[in-house]
């Protein structure tokens, strides 16, 4: 009998093992931006990967990962105030980026006074140069 135990466990387990646990990563942000031309959506999830434009999933570079988690650092106090800048004179976009904590929207003219702001805008770009190149915009 004692030696059954330790097998009949180690049989729960691989059976366990074998089920497999689907544990989904937390998305990081959904970034929109809206203004001249054609909106643009950019869902970027924890596990490395990016939706562009509700379109299919996309892997990002280890690169783009760390600079969305950053993002996410260093906005979550605004998103937690629920920053919200007005439209400005000159602006050509409007960027609404929401958060676990929250969500701001500010218009592409504000970095100049919010620099935290910058790399979010910055984001939307390196994201249309690589893995949302096809979208041509």
């Amino acid at each position: 009998m004692t030696r059954a135990w330790p097998l009949a466990a180690c049989a729960c387990c691989i059976g366990l093992a074998a089920c497999g646990f689907a544990v989904e990563a937390p998305d990081d942000f959904l970034l929109t931006r809206t203004g001249q031309g054609t909106k643009l959506t950019l869902l970027v999830n924890d596990a490395g990967t990016i939706r562009c434009d509700g379109g299919k999933v996309r892997q990002i570079t280890s690169s783009m990962l760390i600079s969305a988690r950053d993002l996410v650092t260093n906005l979550d106090n605004d998103a937690k105030a629920g920053l919200k800048i007005p439209q400005s004179a000159g602006s050509v976009y409007r960027y609404t980026i929401r958060m676990q904590d929250g969500t701001i929207s500010f218009p592409d003219t504000a970095a100049v006074k919010h620099t935290e702001l910058a790399p979010a805008e910055q984001y939307a770009l390196q994201a249309l140069a690589g893995p949302c190149r096809s979208l041509n915009r």
